[in-house]
């Protein structure tokens, strides 16, 4: 049963993740699952870094329960992984006596893992028995989640995987947070952190961007005491994920505040005097095209949107504007996004609010490179995605970078996924500033202007003559901004033959 030595991949993740639900089928209903098991890998999660912490210390490790500032964080003893495995009677009860005491020792948990009751009843019975709680518990005993035993954000690809499993019914996608590993990793290569840098990720889902560029900068710097540490910032809508997210961040001792909140509504990091905080680094996979109301950019008091509003049926332009105003000024940012948001609306006639957005945004220089990502890497959809970064101080001025990584993937079931190798040319040809055939072409702005402000990759680095086809979601958003067009046109025509006198009566 015990399977401690094996790594924990995908495929194996999610074939664990199946079985461990499949024990408490039945008494709950599907969405449910995750309530119960994941606070449990929380706690089992916890309970192996601890337990790596320990064996890290060697003969010191007797000392820990006596003085807890030996470890960055400490576990009572029932709240220990083997001990809990071991219970056998009362196991609602033990269980949430456990989590809470996890919370009571480390209170930036509170919240966080102690929310579920495992003894709760319905109707004077209890909804999950402490035989299915006990098959529960030596499913999840069956791996090791050390940090060498498992990804980084093991927790929010188990949350995704039972989120896409159990789609919930309510008209989100499932999976709409969580953004590839490998993604991930490309995205702090390219955010490369110095020093002292204050990292902001407004749409954090379970924190993966922040963990990996907190992973980035320990891999250029190690450990050294002399290098000022990352603070790291992320808001988050969605009470689970934004769980997560605190988690994660408490298991690498990351110096992170995260909050819970509507980011383009109400964004949590503000000054005194109500404006917005700036940071050095400002990175984000925010959903992509979500439809906000127009009176969220128009009654704005953060100073914003002032490049434009966008359509209602894409916010992208939105969430870049709110990034792009969070950083200080020599700030930089990089978001994963719908490839559309860097060509829609590029050689139409007349105005194109993304279009008319992105041309400030060109002509003042801060687009500083657009990265093509390929198919059917994230899970919501099977469309590309780009990687768009914006810098208040370009390396290079007056010149934009197109890397076209369409090709560089491997082949993956269901999914495709990006190799060690993918992601390094990619990152090198953003780092070293790099032409390179069929992968990169470095522009002036004048040619941006000229093909009407479209930074799609595709346009300027041919990938082996691939026939471009639109996917159905880009299309769909397309339909839905070129209907809202044809109303704003309509409206003014009425208002103008109103003023003629030549309106129909209503």
């Amino acid at each position: 049963m015990n399977n401690h030595n094996a790594k924990l991949d995908v495929n194996t993740l999610e074939s664990w993740l199946w079985e461990a639900a499949c024990v408490i089928r039945g008494p709950i209903d599907a969405p449910k699952f995750k309530d119960y098991i994941l606070p449990l890998i929380f706690l089992k999660r916890l309970s192996d870094v601890f337990e790596d912490d320990l064996q890290q210390l060697g003969n010191t490790a007797k000392y820990v329960d006596a003085d807890h500032s030996l470890v960055r964080f400490y576990i009572p003893n029932n709240a220990r992984w083997p001990n809990v495995a071991r219970q056998t009677t009362n196991l609602g009860e033990y269980l949430t006596d456990a989590v809470r005491a996890v919370a009571r020792e480390n209170p930036r948990l509170s919240g966080v893992i102690d929310v579920k009751d495992f003894n709760e009843t319905a109707a004077g019975a209890r909804i999950l028995g402490d035989d299915r709680l006990r098959a529960l518990i030596q499913r999840l005993s069956q791996y090791r989640l050390g940090l060498k035993d498992v990804e980084p954000d093991i927790l929010g690809r188990a949350y995704e995987y039972l989120l896409r499993k159990f789609a919930e019914g309510q008209g989100q996608s499932a999976g709409e947070f969580y953004t590839p590993r490998e993604v991930a990793v490309l995205m702090a290569r390219i955010l490369d952190p110095d020093p002292g840098d204050e990292i902001y990720d407004p749409a954090c889902g379970s924190g993966g961007l922040l963990v990996k560029s907190f992973l980035r900068f320990r891999e250029k710097y190690g450990e050294a005491t002399n290098v000022s540490p990352l603070r790291f910032y992320g808001q988050e809508i969605n009470p689970t994920t934004f769980a997560m997210a605190r988690m994660n961040a408490f298991i690498y001792n990351m110096e992170a505040e995260i909050a819970i909140g509507d980011t383009m509504n109400r964004p949590t990091f503000t000054n005194a005097d109500g404006s917005l905080r700036r940071f050095n680094k400002v990175t984000a996979n925010p959903m992509w095209n979500q439809n906000f109301a127009v009176t969220t950019y128009e009654h704005d008091t953060y100073g914003r949107f002032t490049h434009g509003i966008p359509p209602a049926s894409s916010a992208d332009w939105g969430w870049a504007q709110h990034m792009f105003a969070s950083l200080n000024d020599r700030g930089k940012m990089a978001m994963v996004i719908d490839t559309g948001a860097v060509s829609r609306g590029s050689g139409n006639q007349g105005s194109n609010r993304e279009r008319d957005i992105r041309k400030v945004f060109v002509e003042r220089d801060w687009v500083e490179a657009v990265l093509l990502l390929p198919e059917n890497l994230f899970y919501n959809t099977t469309a590309p995605g780009i990687i768009m970064i914006l810098n208040k101080v370009k390396r290079h001025p007056g010149e934009i970078l197109l890397i076209n990584g369409s090709a560089e993937f491997l082949k993956g079931r269901p999914k495709n996924y990006l190799s060690e190798d993918n992601i390094k040319r990619i990152a090198d040809a953003y780092l070293s500033w790099q032409e390179a055939k069929d992968l990169s072409k470095i522009i002036k702005l004048d040619d941006a202007i000229r093909n009407d402000y479209n930074l799609s990759p595709s346009r300027y680095v041919s990938s082996n003559n691939k026939e471009e086809v639109l996917p159905l979601d880009e299309a769909v958003v397309l339909l839905a901004e070129a209907e809202e067009e044809r109303q704003a046109v309509d409206k003014e025509l009425k208002e103008i033959l109103n003023k003629l006198g030549l309106g129909k009566p209503e």
